[in-house]
């Protein structure tokens, strides 16, 4: 690799300052500034702005500036966040939440329709609520129905299992009954619910917990240091209506998640006391006895009360963006949460009564649940595909993913993803309890989870094999294209000898970047597919009532067959994916190689705050969107200096989200330097309302100066299409030869090599646009340093 060519720049603009951010899977500030010697300037060990220990008070030195090559280098690390400890890595288990949480920010972009937006946002926090009630419910599947009901009810189970023998009926110990069994059992989907709870809060805590800057506040502050000093805004400036990643509130969500965390760790509680309660109300509606009989139909009654409060406070209110709202609801937050604590508590006495002549045979009651839950997520996904629909139409873009269906198409992924964890749990629990007999084919030992779970597990294999079509189609299709690539990589450089063996690399490089591209075909093939095959899972399970090996044994042999390998193989693979799941945290929990390639999900993933879920990982940006806007403030507002904020993938998009946030005295002495970013590639698809052509566009409005670097070879960054207007020239730079260089010279003895996403700073162009922008930039503005206060740099911390 070549090393960065930067040319002196000319200072007579006064102090510049370059704030890096970098991108996915994190970075060191050594890495980052060049140097093993740099120094803590402000933050913490999650995230902080470094320099080279040389630099720490470049400020105080102007004399030092006058000779340097270049601004000021600052950088701003915020792996942290996303991959610090081990034990961040089971958030890997959380996923299903975390996808469902992007379904809220994929809302397409439209004007008017206000009605339709807000339903929109009420169906994804459904769509939400229905996740947590699935895992509980699966929760609820292994501990009480599997392992309470049926293995501690079947004496052959039991007697196998001897871990369980206390629970034994055969025992005829105080435990010996089914309602109590039921009632201890209880405690651990009790236990999960509460730590999801915990988890939820504390991440809160730790991460996004940190106060934007107060508008009003900042607004004063950089407007009195403005050009002429009077606090006075421009004349020339126009009175706009704020992007939604500029309002005051979009980083701090506290309200919310505070409401959806009561909410859904209510709706938790719940479903356990409503299995507890339903099956020992059920026995005593055919038992005659009638205090019972009215207790249980009390209780149930009070519990479904319980469960539409929820369901109200779900839809209630959404986020609060356009203020920074920090009150709490109170009422909400506290007793919601403890009044479903004292239902289960409740419910578990009332299933703890003595019954001397109750036995457990079959399945737990409330078998249907499963059907229920799949079905509502079905028919939420479809109605939120319409009004997704009705958004798009108003405001149609070519680019947008999947024609504005990309919301409901994820949450619908959200939905099979958690189909799979909670069917793989339950899938393997029942073969280990059941020893050597397949669950719910009969002749075991129990008999089995529920049926839907084995018709859902049936059709993945399906879903494997149609989703081959399309994977064939495209590598056919990537291999044409690097083929056709060939004669234009070798006019990108005109002035070589061409060599068919390197211009094949190239352009095979160049054709697989352009994959990211195919992604909505592909996600829409699939989210197709798998709601059809779940529609006829559900059918199967409820009119058959058997497994599916079971419901066609009187088929025609090859269907037979057919169901058969399907349910053994759909078995095997959702176990195999549950146990994926598990030892791919455990293993990021002890290497950190691991760790880090999991960090790159959550760097994607976790961008955008919880509005829909709670219980997903918590948001970095909420963290780091703050950090950088304080910090370019703060460091304008004290030196009058001109600044460049220089974004490379994903820190390109925090970027972005942070100047938008600046106020308008701030922003015109930023500029904006993005490299391999996917502004507008990913995010200005997949989120149109917040990154669509329209914000893009008027972020560049409202910049003093934007650039942007990319490459063909890049499978992530982009252009950002922003075309010259009002006499800023165009954004986008043309693309970047990758290689820098074709073939062996003097300068480059070696064969340079495909960079594809990374290392953009070695590019010449680099430099020489970074420069560019802080020359376009105004001047700096005097200042009158105030001797008592701190300088800019160290805080005495060196991390080299």
């Amino acid at each position: 690799m070549s090393p960065a060519t930067s040319g002196p720049l000319p200072q007579p603009g006064g102090p510049a300052l370059e704030l890096l951010v970098h991108g996915v899977g994190g970075a060191t500030p050594q890495g980052m500034l060049g140097d093993p010697r740099t120094v803590r300037v402000t933050g913490d060990a999650t995230a902080a702005v470094y320099r080279r220990t040389e630099d720490a008070d470049a400020e105080l030195r102007p004399d030092r500036a006058r000779g340097r090559k270049g601004p000021v280098p600052e950088a701003y690390c915020w792996s942290n966040l996303t991959s610090g400890d081990g034990a961040r890595a089971l958030w890997l288990l959380l996923l299903p939440f975390m996808v469902v949480n992007l379904a809220h920010w994929m809302r397409p972009a439209t004007t008017g329709r206000t009605r339709t937006s807000r339903l929109y946002g009420a169906l994804v926090r459904l769509i939400a609520l229905s996740l947590t009630v699935l895992f509980t419910a699966a929760a609820c599947e292994v501990a009480l129905d599997l392992t309470a009901w049926q293995c501690a009810g079947s004496a052959r189970c039991s007697r196998e299992s001897s871990w369980i023998g206390f629970l034994s009926a055969a025992n005829d110990g105080w435990w010996s009954q089914p309602g109590r069994r039921l009632s201890l059992a209880a405690l651990v989907p009790a236990a999960l619910v509460g730590l999801l709870w915990y988890l939820s809060n504390r991440t809160w805590s730790a991460y996004e917990a940190q106060r934007p800057p107060d508008p009003t506040v900042t607004h004063a502050r950089t407007a009195a240091d403005g050009p002429g000093g009077s606090g006075e805004r421009d004349a020339d400036s126009p009175v706009t209506v704020r992007p939604a990643l500029g309002r005051p509130g979009f980083w701090y969500g506290r309200r919310l998640v505070a409401r959806l965390r009561a909410a859904h760790t209510a709706a938790g509680l719940l479903v356990i006391a409503a299995a507890v309660t339903g099956a020992a109300a059920r026995h005593d509606r055919s038992a005659g006895v009638r205090a019972l009989e009215a207790a249980g139909w009390l209780l149930e009654g009070v519990l479904v009360l319980a469960g539409a409060l929820v369901v109200a406070v779900v839809l209630r209110r959404g986020r609060s963006e356009d203020v920074l709202d920090n009150r709490i609801d109170r009422a909400v937050v506290s007793r919601l949460p403890g009044v479903s604590l004292v239902l289960l508590s409740v419910a578990t006495v009332y299933a703890s009564w003595s019954r001397p002549g109750w036995v457990s045979r079959g399945t737990l009651p409330g078998e249907e649940a499963f059907r229920v839950i799949a079905v509502a997520q079905g028919g939420l996904v479809v109605v939120l595909a319409v009004a997704a629909g009705v958004l798009h139409l108003r405001v149609r873009h070519g680019r947008t993913a999947l024609r504005g269906l990309g919301g409901p198409a994820v949450a619908l992924l959200a939905c099979a993803l958690g189909g799979v964890m909670t069917g793989g749990v339950a899938q393997r629990v029942a073969d280990w309890l059941d020893g050597s007999g397949t669950p719910g084919e009969g002749g075991g030992a129990i008999p089995g989870p529920p049926v839907l779970l084995s018709w859902q597990a049936s059709v993945i294999p399906v879903l494997l094999l149609l989703l081959l079509v399309p994977l064939c189609v495209l590598g056919v299709r990537t291999w044409r294209t690097a083929r056709a690539l060939g004669d234009r990589v070798e006019r990108d450089y005109p002035d070589e000898r061409p060599d068919r063996v390197r211009t094949r690399r190239i352009a095979s490089i160049r054709a697989r970047a352009g994959l990211t591209d195919a992604a909505p075909a592909v996600i829409g093939i699939l989210c197709l597919a798998t709601l059809l095959l779940g529609a006829g899972a559900v059918a199967g399970a409820w009119i058959s009532a058997e497994v599916p090996g079971e419901a066609f044994d009187r088929a025609h042999p090859l269907v037979e067959a057919a169901a058969d390998t399907a349910q053994a193989l759909g078995s095997w693979l959702v176990g195999l994916g549950f146990i994926l799941f598990v030892t791919w945290g455990r293993r990021a929990y002890q290497d950190a190689s691991a760790r880090r390639t999991i960090g790159i999900l959550w760097d994607v993933g976790t961008f955008w705050p919880r509005a829909a879920h709670p219980f997903a990982p918590p948001c970095y940006a909420e963290r780091a969107v703050p950090d950088l806007t304080w910090r370019m403030a703060s460091w304008t507002s004290t030196t009058g200096g001109r600044l460049v904020i220089s974004g490379h993938s994903q820190g390109s998009v925090l970027a972005a989200a942070a100047v938008w946030q600046l106020p308008p005295a701030t922003r015109r002495r930023v500029a904006l330097l993005t490299f391999g970013s996917p502004l507008e590639r990913l995010y200005g698809r997949w989120f149109p309302a917040y990154f669509g052509p329209e914000q893009l566009r008027g972020l560049h409005r409202e910049l003093h100066c934007w650039r942007n670097l990319w490459r063909h070879t890049d499978p992530i960054g982009g252009p950002v299409r922003l075309p010259a207007e009002d006499g800023r020239p165009a954004v986008d730079r043309e693309a970047l030869r990758d290689p820098v260089v074709y073939g062996r010279t003097d300068t480059h003895p070696l064969p340079e090599p495909v960079l594809g996403h990374s290392d953009y700073p070695a590019d010449p162009a680099f430099a020489e646009e970074r420069r560019a922008l802080l020359e376009r930039l105004p001047p700096a503005l005097p200042r009158q340093r105030d001797v008592d206060a701190p300088p800019q740099g160290s805080s005495g911390r060196s991390s080299g």
